[in-house]
């Protein structure tokens, strides 16, 4: 018991068990009787330096100034001074016997002699890096002997340690003493401790130890002189062996010279003060101390000193050592940005000092300060970090930008300034890649849903484009759902060419996506329509685009003929129902119409197989695409005669939507602002009508009702084109009908052959709803006459029915009774 109780007083407890850090390897070199260890904390692995000092009893007088150091170094703070963390003395087992050792554990530093051998610097920096370090160690000895009134005795170069930041800081505090002055006629010793300081480093007056005149000196009279030969051994390049060698100069820079001499001046009373050598010498006065000490002050600096500060210093950091730009400046820089102090292009230097590092070193050092700048609300900041984001995008993890990235990079979808909204938009090709499917789905996709309408053309390019690109980090149920419609229904009809020319080239990057059956009936009618656009660009890109899906389909065609069918319709992906709804382009699905069973027929299409073949052909427009990633066209609000559209509706499946879409026209309410780019105006040939609707009739008219329904062909001949029902058949039917809609092709005639060809591409949401409109106030008779029954439907309902009893207008009465027939079919 009374040893463990005489073990917990002594404060050591039982060795280094308790000792929260990790001894490491030591250092070549130490400041007197120490041992300086490299060490880690064992709570969280930081690094440490850990000094060390070993005595054979308690009362060994090397102890006892090393707890004086101790004591001194705990309670004396100052920036240029080693800082301490923790302390400790115990007995270590040494052989049989027990040293008693102090240990104290500071910041993790250097000793200054190893770390200018490891820098090796030369000319010009070193002397900079030199003037920098001697500028931090005066500072820290005037403000021992100015402010606390405190005599080091015995300033050199091993008291010198060096951070890894590459300050330079003081230690060696064993001979630490207070300055007696009020005592002058005493002869007793001032520094109690005197002994532990070599010959060499002594002056005249602490040789003699004339303790008398020591107190007559001023303060800084000893360490004025230690600061001398500390300026020696720097420039010699050697550890000081006799005081005598402090008269050879030759070394010593000639800005430094005077002062030099000043400082070892043989009268203490006339050795220059500390606080004046920084002030007055010239050598201190050289780039690095002067960006150095303009960042350490930068709160204190206007606005107009900042920016002509940071536009000067990457020409400065240029000419600066490498290691000193990177361990030192680097991190001022990042820690003025982190705490507001620095400007916007305070950013450009400290991504351009990054680059410098190695990648493991850039997560590191910058990687923490550009992610809180994310959440910056200065906008000048958030538009630099949009522009440079290629610089360090690639550094960030999938995490880190998921999760503290991109929610603040996404308020940039919104803002008020088109510049932003651009840069933001640009962002995402490098973003998008490290983001969730999630997050792609429920937040990205809907803001470029809101971009694809933009009030600036160049935005409305640049969202299409940037969908082309980011198509495939999308799940195959997003990209059904998005990229046709966002295309074919926005792009394409945009007001701007260069809109739809990114439209275009979207779609055949985007190629190996597609089915079969999309590609015949929602991709092609759309690009052909675009082969005779007003803008040229627009026209060659189509029909560039025309023949890549062409190649496809003749593809898929050569596949289907040699006996594939089955492998087509087992691999063809089937379009589902509960797919819409996710985005503002897909609310509502095809198959929400009734027409699941038709669609499920058409869509056999041997998806993988039309992939693989449209690898080829879409090769080269990808290359072209990419090479123009978000910057085909600048932003251009104000500089262009272009209608911007009309905010997104809620649906824009193209094709589903037909009925919405006619009722919605004829309510005079068009969202989508794209009936005046629709460049088809034109009303198709009667004829071709009256022979279509005879081939629907034809396998379902028996010899009986032919006479009873004579008049109606008659009265469908007689209709003009004041309605539009080519997009209705060929839209809605099932392929089973496709061939009785061919046969009537030959038989057209006196039809002119470009309206033919533009009343077969128009696009589906416009064609149906101008003439349903002008024909008939009724918008459902006329969707009924629009979408013919498939080609199973028997004569017997057509009996049934009576269609030949009433007095009704012919195409009214003709929808009406499609869809009873239907329907008393099903019974």
């Amino acid at each position: 018991m009374f040893k463990f109780l005489k073990e917990v007083v002594a404060g050591s407890g039982s060795g280094l068990k308790d000792f929260p850090y990790s001894i490491g390897e030591p250092y070549a070199s130490a400041w007197g009787s120490w041992t300086h260890h490299r060490g880690t904390s064992k709570d969280d692995g930081s690094p440490v330096s850990i000094f060390s000092l070993s005595g054979s009893n308690p009362q060994d007088r090397h102890l006892v100034a090393g707890r004086n150091g101790v004591k001194r170094l705990r309670t004396v703070r100052h920036p240029n001074i080693l800082s301490f963390l923790h302390s400790t003395e115990a007995e270590v087992p040494d052989g049989p016997a027990m040293k008693h050792t102090i240990y104290i554990v500071t910041e993790p530093v250097m000793p200054l002699s190893e770390k200018l051998k490891e820098l090796n610097l030369g000319g010009t920096q070193r002397d900079e890096y030199f003037a920098w370090g001697l500028h931090q160690i005066s500072k820290a000895v005037s403000f021992l002997n100015n402010d606390c009134k405190l005599v080091h005795g015995n300033v050199c170069l091993a008291s010198v340690v060096v951070t890894q930041t590459l300050d330079w800081k003081l230690h060696a505090f064993d001979v630490l003493s207070e300055f007696d002055a009020n005592n002058e006629a005493s002869g007793s010793p001032m520094l109690q401790f005197e002994w532990l300081v070599g010959t060499q480093y002594k002056p005249l007056e602490l040789t003699k130890s004339d303790w008398a005149s020591i107190r007559k000196s001023p303060p800084w009279a000893i360490d004025s002189w230690g600061l001398g030969c500390l300026i020696f051994e720097l420039f010699s390049g050697a550890k000081l062996a006799r005081t005598e060698d402090l008269r050879n100069t030759a070394s010593i820079p000639k800005s430094l010279l005077p002062d030099y001499q000043r400082l070892l001046n043989s009268t203490p009373s006339r050795r220059l003060n500390p606080s004046k050598l920084i002030d007055n010498s010239e050598f201190f006065q050289n780039k690095l101390v002067e960006t150095i000490q303009f960042m350490e002050v930068l709160n204190l600096k206007d606005s107009v000193e900042k920016d002509s500060f940071f536009r000067k210093l990457p020409n400065i950091a240029e000419q600066l050592p490498r290691e000193i730009v990177l361990k030192k400046l680097l991190p001022v820089l990042a820690s003025s940005l982190e705490f507001g102090s620095a400007a916007a292009p305070a950013l450009t230097v400290l991504l351009k000092m990054g680059s410098w590092l190695p990648a493991d070193q850039f997560s590191i050092k910058v990687l923490p300060t550009i992610v809180k700048l994310f959440a910056s609300n200065d906008r000048a900041i958030r538009a630099c970090l949009l522009q440079h984001i290629d610089q360090f995008g690639e550094s960030l993890s999938a995490q880190t930008v998921d999760e503290q990235v991109f929610p603040h990079v996404a308020t940039g979808f919104s803002d008020t300034t088109v510049s932003i909204r651009e840069l933001t938009l640009k962002s995402m090709l490098v973003l998008a890649p490290k983001l969730s499917q999630r997050t792609i789905s429920g937040s990205l996709l809907k803001y470029l849903s809101k971009l694809q309408v933009d009030e600036d053309p160049g935005i409305r390019t640049n969202t299409t484009i940037l969908l082309g690109n980011i198509a495939n980090y999308m799940n195959d149920g997003t990209r059904k759902r998005v990229l046709i419609n966002a295309f074919t229904v926005r792009a394409l009809r945009d007001t701007f060419p260069p809109a739809r020319a990114a439209g275009i080239m979207a779609l055949s990057v985007t190629s190996s996506y597609y089915e079969m059956t999309e590609i015949a009936t929602r991709i092609l009618p759309n690009i052909v329509v675009l082969t005779f656009d007003p803008d040229s660009d627009v026209r060659t890109k189509a029909f560039q685009a025309t023949d890549q899906f062409l190649q496809i389909a003749k593809q898929h065609h050569e596949k289907l003929t040699t006996g594939d069918t089955m492998v087509a319709e087992s691999t063809g992906v089937q379009l589902k129902p509960g797919n819409a709804g996710l985005l503002g382009w897909a609310m509502s699905s095809i198959t929400q119409k009734g027409k699941s069973s038709d669609h499920g027929s058409i869509s056999t299409a041997n998806a993988s197989n039309s992939q693989v073949s449209a690898t080829s052909a879409a090769t080269p427009v990808a290359t072209g695409t990419q090479a123009s990633t978000v910057g085909y066209a600048p932003s251009t609000s104000g500089s262009f005669d272009q209608a911007a559209p009309a905010s997104a509706r809620s649906s824009v499946d193209g094709w589903g939507e037909l009925e919405d879409r006619n009722n919605q026209e004829e309510n005079g309410s068009d969202k989508e602002g794209w009936d005046d780019v629709d460049p088809f105006d034109d009303k198709p040939p009667p004829s071709l009508l009256s022979n279509i609707q005879a081939a629907q009739k034809r396998p379902v008219v028996q010899p009986k009702q032919a006479v009873a329904n004579s008049a109606k062909p008659h009265q469908l001949k007689s209709q003009k084109s004041e309605d539009d029902p080519l997009w209705g058949p060929i839209a809605a039917a099932p392929p089973k009908s496709a061939s009785k809609s061919a046969d009537v092709k030959p038989s057209t005639s006196n039809n002119d052959e470009d309206d033919l060809w533009g009343a077969i591409a128009a696009p589906a949401p416009k064609s149906p709803g101008k003439p349903l409109k002008a024909a008939a106030a009724n918008s459902d008779d006329l969707w009924g006459a629009i979408a013919a029954p498939p080609p199973s439907t028997k004569a017997r309902p057509l009996a049934s029915s009576g269609r030949g009893r009433g007095t009704k207008p012919a195409q009214p009465k003709l929808g009406a009774q499609r869809i009873g027939r239907t329907s008393s079919t099903g019974m």
